[in-house]
């Protein structure tokens, strides 16, 4: 049988566009995991800004 490695999956940190440009303190980040074979370029999803309370854009930072 084969063996069953992680190092496909790696830990990222999603952090908010709209949140920059507003100029408020504070930042709204989240972390996730997603897996680099598939997905080589950076993503992008629309999760909850508590500060700003709506959805946003958040995009992968390195």
């Amino acid at each position: 049988m084969a063996k069953k490695t992680k190092d496909a999956r790696i830990q990222v940190i999603l952090e908010c566009t709209e949140h920059k440009e507003s100029g408020m303190p504070g930042t709204s980040r989240y972390i996730t995991t997603k897996n680099k074979k598939n997905t080589p370029g950076r993503i992008e999803l629309k999760k909850y800004n508590p500060i700003l309370k709506k959805m946003t854009l958040h995009r992968e930072i390195k």
